[in-house]
C-alpha cells in the first residue's frame, strides 16, 4: 500500500519523468564526450604521425580506422598539388577508383579545383543535384551518392583536398564538419613537412650521385684536416677498399689546404706521384652564412695522359720545324752534289788505276754517294707525300733487301739466317717504303755488331704474325743499347755512332713509314748482348696467299 502511494506520487510530481531525462541527458553527453575524446585522439594520432620521413599514406594510414568509428564514410580519398596539376595519391579502400592513381584532375568544370581554388568546403548531393561536374560520373560509378570535399591549406599555401564520399545519405553534423575543417588543417602541416624532407631527400641524393659521378677526385677536408668526404674516383685512383683514409697527405699539401684555410682563397699546386702520375690539385674554401670557413675541398685532376699529349705535340712541333729545314737543306745540296758525283764520275773513267788521283776521285764519289743517301734520307724525312698502295710481299721485301746487301755483309763476316714465315698473308702497304725500313734495320744491326767487334756477328730475319698483325724482326748479336737511351732512338738526329758514321735519320724515318702504314716498331735491347727491332703492320686489309 505504502508503495503504491509512493509511486502515485513520483507520478504527481514528476520525480520520475526527471530520472528518465536525467539519464538520457548523460548518456547523450557521455557519447559526445566519447566522440570528443575520439576526435582528440585522431588529432593526437595526427601530430604524431608528424615525422618528416613519413609518406602521405602512412599519415592517413595512422587515422583512417579511428575515423571510421568517428564518422561514416565508404571512400575515402586525397589528392596533392604538384607543378601546378591536382593528381590522385591515395585512395582508401585501394580498389574504390575509376580514375588510376596518378591521375590528373583538369581544371575545366572540376568540383576539387573549386573547392581547392575558393578554399571552401564543398558538401555535394550527387543524386538530388542535377549540376554536372567532372568528378560526379566516376563517384556514381563506385556507388557514392553523397560527397564531402575539403580543401588543404597551410597557411595560404594549397596542399591538396579531402574527398570523403557516402553511399548514401551521410549523418555529417555542424560539429563534423568543424572537426575534419581542424584534421585537414593538421594534416596540411604534416603534409608539408613530409614533402619538404622529400625535396631536401632528393637534393641530397642528387648531389651523391653528381658528387659520385664525376669522373675528377673530390676530397672535402675538415678543419683538421680530416677527409670528411671523397668520391668514387679517389677510392679508384688510390686503390681505397674502405674508410676516408686517403694516402696522399704529404706537407706540401697539408700546407697548401692550410694556407687555403688561413687566406680564405683557392689555392694550387702540381702534384707528383710515386707511381708516375701527375695530377693538378685546386683547393677551394667552404664559407657558411657568416663566411667562416669550415672546411676545404681539394679537386684532383688526373693530367697524366694530358702531359703525355703535350709532350706529343711539342714534339710533333719540333718535327715540323725540322722537316722543313730538312727539305731546304736538302733541296739546296742536290744540285752541287749532282755535279760533284757527275764530275767525279768522268774523272773516274778517264783515269787509270795505277794513278795516284784515281783514290782521291774514288774517295770523293764515296763520299759524293754517301751525302746524296744522306739527302735522300732528309727529303724522306720531310716530305707527307701520300704511300701508294698495293698487295705487298713481306718475305718478297726481305728477298729484294739481302739481294742488295748479303754480298756487303758476308764480307764483314756477318751471317744471315732466315727464318720467313711461308703463309704470311699479303699487307697493303708500299713495298718500296717497306724496303727502306729493313735496309735501315739492317744497317743498325750491321753497326751495332761492328762496334762490339765480333769475330763473328750474327743477324736473324724473322717473319710472321699475330694478333692480326704481319710482322717482321730483325735480331742482332752487337753492343746492345742502353734502357735509358730506348726512348730517344727514334727522334731524328739522335745517333749512338761515333762521328761520321751515322746521320740519326734512319730509325726517324723507319718509325715515319711504319705509322704511316697504321703499324708500329717495336725493340727490345740488352747492353753487351743485342738487340731486336720489330715492325708490325696492321692485317685490316689482307690479302691471303694460297699455300
Amino acid at each position: 500500500m505504502l508503495e503504491d502511494k509512493q509511486e502515485m506520487i513520483a507520478l504527481l510530481t514528476g520525480v520520475k519523468s526527471s530520472k528518465r531525462n536525467y539519464y538520457t541527458e548523460l548518456k547523450e553527453t557521455v557519447g559526445q564526450l566519447r566522440k570528443k575524446n575520439m576526435q582528440l585522439e585522431i588529432i593526437s594520432e595526427v601530430m604524431k604521425s608528424m615525422k618528416v620521413d613519413m609518406s602521405p599514406e602512412e599519415i592517413l594510414q595512422n587515422v583512417i580506422e579511428k575515423l571510421r568509428a568517428l564518422i561514416q564514410f565508404e571512400r575515402f580519398s586525397l589528392l596533392l598539388l604538384h607543378d601546378s596539376q591536382l593528381i590522385l595519391t591515395n585512395v582508401y579502400p585501394k580498389d574504390s577508383y575509376t580514375l588510376e592513381v596518378g591521375t590528373p584532375i583538369p581544371h575545366e568544370n572540376s568540383l576539387y579545383w573549386s573547392a581547392l581554388s575558393k578554399r571552401q568546403t564543398i558538401f555535394q548531393d550527387l543524386i538530388e543535384e542535377q549540376a554536372s561536374f567532372y568528378e560526379k560520373p566516376h563517384l556514381l560509378e563506385l556507388g557514392i551518392s553523397t560527397v564531402l570535399i575539403l580543401p588543404i591549406y597551410s597557411k595560404k599555401k594549397r596542399i591538396g583536398i579531402l574527398s570523403i564520399g557516402c553511399r548514401g545519405s551521410s549523418d555529417w553534423g555542424i560539429d563534423d564538419l568543424a572537426f575534419l575543417e581542424q584534421l585537414t588543417d593538421h594534416l596540411a602541416v604534416s603534409i608539408e613537412n613530409a614533402q619538404l624532407y622529400n625535396e631536401v631527400l632528393r637534393g641530397k641524393q642528387q648531389w651523391e650521385d653528381t658528387f659520385k659521378a664525376v669522373n675528377d677526385m673530390i676530397i672535402v677536408f675538415d678543419e683538421e684536416l680530416r677527409v670528411l668526404q671523397c668520391n668514387d674516383a679517389v677510392r679508384e685512383f688510390f686503390q681505397m677498399e674502405g674508410g676516408l683514409d686517403v694516402p696522399m697527405l704529404h706537407e706540401m699539401h697539408k700546407e697548401l689546404l692550410r694556407e687555403t684555410f688561413l687566406s680564405k682563397k683557392p689555392g694550387y699546386i702540381e702534384v707528383y706521384f710515386p707511381n708516375g702520375s701527375i695530377c693538378e690539385m685546386y683547393t677551394y674554401p667552404v664559407q657558411n652564412n657568416e663566411q667562416q670557413v669550415y672546411g676545404v675541398i681539394a679537386y684532383i685532376k688526373d693530367v697524366t695522359e694530358k702531359r703525355k699529349v703535350e709532350l706529343q705535340l711539342q714534339h710533333s712541333g719540333k718535327l715540323a720545324a725540322i722537316g722543313e729545314m730538312a727539305a731546304g737543306i736538302a733541296h739546296e745540296l742536290n744540285s752541287p752534289l749532282t755535279a760533284i758525283l757527275g764530275n767525279a764520275q768522268l774523272l773516274l773513267r778517264s783515269t787509270a788505276e795505277q794513278n795516284a788521283s784515281f783514290t782521291l776521285l774514288k774517295d770523293i764519289h764515296s763520299c759524293g754517294s754517301r751525302c746524296k743517301t744522306i739527302i735522300k734520307s732528309l727529303l724522306t724525312f720531310s716530305r707527307q707525300d701520300e704511300y701508294l698502295f698495293s698487295p705487298c710481299s713481306l718475305n718478297e721485301a726481305i728477298g729484294q733487301v739481302l739481294h742488295l746487301l748479303q754480298g756487303q755483309l758476308k764480307q764483314q763476316r756477318i751471317t744471315i739466317t732466315q727464318l720467313l714465315e711461308p703463309s704470311l698473308p699479303l699487307v697493303e702497304a708500299s713495298q718500296s717504303q717497306i724496303e727502306q725500313v729493313i735496309i735501315n734495320l739492317l744497317l743498325n744491326a750491321r753497326d751495332a755488331i761492328e762496334e762490339k767487334n765480333y769475330e763473328r756477328g750474327e743477324i736473324v730475319v724473322r717473319t710472321f704474325w699475330e694478333q692480326d698483325c704481319a710482322c717482321i724482326s730483325i735480331s742482332d748479336n752487337g753492343i746492345g743499347i742502353e734502357e735509358s737511351r730506348l726512348s730517344q732512338i727514334f727522334h731524328p738526329f739522335y745517333t749512338t755512332k761515333g762521328v761520321g758514321k751515322g746521320t740519326g735519320l734512319g730509325l726517324s724515318v723507319s718509325i715515319g713509314i711504319a705509322k704511316a702504314h697504321g703499324g708500329a716498331i717495336e725493340v727490345h735491347s740488352r747492353v753487351y748482348e743485342g738487340s731486336t727491332f720489330t715492325l708490325r703492320l696492321p692485317l685490316q686489309f689482307v690479302h691471303h696467299t694460297e699455300v
